[in-house]
């Protein structure tokens, strides 16, 4: 116990390192909110994953890979795909318009793209934004708990404390580039613990060759790519669900900040192959080692909600204390965590951008000192931060039995659907309309409770539709109301 705690004391030590320096080199909004345009490649493509991945790629994406088996690796393949899409044919194009816009948020873009002349657009943005960011923080805040109790035996609560103290102040000392610069190095740390451990599981085994035998006897379907049942309707929903997870990449104001944030095309060109080989090697180790872990922990006929926790998210922890002397799985604490502080510094930068900027600074005092601005910033993600707090510890009580992986993707989806279908369709519908745009935030920000919540308890296609989950329905519906608005209603 003395050594982990020694590991989390750097750790922080770090962290807070970091946004003291990174304060020196903030002296306005745009310094704040996308560190001056002026990221490299390497940073920005690392700072985006990291970003992208959270939490819920070392508790949840391991907990699939026990529970499921290989064919969990059809999120690697959702997400490899998405991150190619955005960085191949979205990213330079993106880059570019924010670049002639002069834009600093999502918002900016969207306003100058459609030549706005209302606040409409903004307070639909901004809003939207704000409320998924909320949720999405408490699902990571949530994490933060459940780290702290299964690694290293400590209180929930105790665990949200510290990790909750921590972020907020590095993120309040040094904004973006506090974030980015932090995310380069807990980006670097989660690629070097995800593909460590499976490899070492792999080699900590008497019989190597017995894995794949193993698997069947515990459960033949961790072998199938179809999962538990084989070819059917229900399990191919279950498959583009977990596919479209990668939808997320393409356009969510968390990720695509970084593009505003990169110095010029050629580092997106470059960045584009870090951004790649990143998802597809950790993405994959990550299911290798909830797989790896179900052959070490179970046998045939154990329930692995028993042994590795609701839906497999204490096999990492078990895995580790299986194979790792207590120094290296400090150092694995401190990668779950710089999984989850990776994901709330930014989005919680992102939604203070929405509220300071797109809400006060652009419509109610538009003449505001940039100084004056930028405190009001720091105010405003710490109240944000506050409001996530709460949101985690209200789940917390009310649902006990909640799991990382669909608590972080409601909130993933809500922000994806709600601005994915705006930025594809303004990148590449001439045609597309600010009316388009408005109608397309609204479809996607009304979907995603709705198909969660409504449509799964309707008889016949309701089960259907909550095995695919949210994001592909609201992504498609919110597209195709916008095109629907803008070639035909406009």
């Amino acid at each position: 116990m003395t050594l982990k705690l020694v590991v989390l004391v750097v750790y922080f030590s770090i962290l807070l390192g970091i946004g003291y320096f990174a304060s020196k080199k903030v002296s306005n909004l745009t310094d704040y909110y996308v560190g001056g345009k002026k990221l490299g490649y390497w940073i920005a493509a690392l700072s985006a994953r990291a970003t992208g991945e959270s939490g819920w790629l070392l508790i949840g994406v391991t907990g699939m890979g026990a529970v499921m088996g290989v064919s969990a690796l059809w999120i690697v393949v959702g997400e490899v795909l998405g991150v190619w899409v955005s960085w191949q044919f979205m990213a330079v194009k993106f880059k570019r318009l924010t670049d002639r816009y002069d834009s600093i948020t999502i918002s900016d873009f969207l306003v100058s793209h459609f030549q706005s002349t209302t606040h409409l657009m903004r307070i639909v943005s901004a809003t939207a934004l704000s409320l998924f960011v909320v949720i999405y923080v408490s699902a990571q805040i949530d994490i933060t708990g459940k780290t702290f109790e299964s690694f290293l035996g400590l209180n929930y609560y105790t665990g949200i404390g510290l990790g909750f103290g921590i972020v907020v102040l590095y993120i309040f000392l040094g904004g973006f580039l506090a974030v980015a610069w932090s995310d380069l190095f807990q980006g670097s740390l989660m690629f070097v613990g995800l593909i460590v451990l499976p490899i070492a599981t792999y080699l900590s085994l008497s019989d190597h060759a017995s894995i794949i035998e193993n698997l069947k006897d515990i459960d033949p379907s961790l072998l199938s790519f179809w999962g538990s049942g084989g070819a059917t309707l229900m399990n191919l929903m279950a498959i583009i669900g977990l596919i479209s997870i990668g939808i997320g990449f393409m356009g969510s104001p968390q990720v695509y900040v970084r593009f505003i944030a990169i110095k010029n095309d050629s580092e997106i060109k470059k960045g584009k192959w870090v951004a790649i080989a990143y998802t597809l090697l950790t993405d994959t180790a990550a299911v290798m080692i909830g797989i790896l872990g179900r052959v070490v922990l179970t046998k045939a006929g154990d329930s692995p909600e028993l042994i590795l926790g609701n839906m497999g998210e204490d096999v990492l922890a078990l895995v580790l204390a299986q194979v790792m002397p207590p120094v290296i799985i400090g150092i694995y604490i401190t990668a779950v965590l710089s999984a989850v502080m990776s994901t709330v510094d930014s989005l919680l930068v992102v939604a203070s951008s929405a509220v300071t900027r797109d809400f006060y600074q652009q419509i109610f005092n538009p003449k505001i000192d940039e100084r004056l601005l930028v405190s009001l910033s720091k105010k405003v993600t710490l109240l944000l931060a506050v409001l996530a707090l709460g949101v985690a510890l209200i789940v917390s009580l009310l649902s006990p039995t909640r799991t990382v992986f669909w608590f972080v993707i409601f909130g993933w989806s809500g922000i994806a659907a709600t601005f994915c279908p705006v930025i594809i369709l303004s990148l590449f519908y001439e045609k597309f309309s600010e009316k388009g745009a408005i109608t397309s935030m609204v479809t996607g920000f009304l979907c995603v409770p709705f198909f969660k919540f409504i449509v799964p308890r309707l008889d016949g296609i309701g089960p259907y539709i909550d095995k695919l989950d949210v994001m592909f329905p609201s992504v498609a519906l919110a597209m195709f109301c916008g095109w629907l608005v803008s070639a035909y209603l406009e």
